[in-house]
């Protein structure tokens, strides 16, 4: 993560270490909403890598175990996008100054 925070530090260096935070936060989220899509559009056509939820609790549970999957999967470095689109905000942010 040090990497990453160097990296967007140096397209921006007058940007805030608070700022810079802040969007390599969001762009990790995003990231992992897009994870999280792909593993339920995987589940839902039935090639599921969990089985299949046939109830509303055991789907509950399983959309619940995806979104936390897909958390951890970002904030471990994903596919890579987060560090993409952070470095992208730095990028326009400092451009706008």
């Amino acid at each position: 993560m040090n990497a990453i925070l160097n990296e967007i530090t140096a397209l921006a260096p007058d940007l805030a270490d608070k700022e810079t935070k802040k969007q390599l936060g969001a762009a990790r989220d995003f990231e992992a909403i897009l994870i999280g899509q792909m593993l339920h559009s995987i589940r839902e056509e039935g090639a599921g890598w969990l089985g299949t939820g046939e109830d509303d609790a055991s789907a509950t549970a399983f959309a619940f175990g995806e979104d936390q999957l897909a958390k951890a999967l970002a904030k471990g470095g994903g596919l890579g996008l987060s560090k993409v689109i952070a470095a992208g905000l730095a990028a326009k942010s400092a451009s706008a100054e």
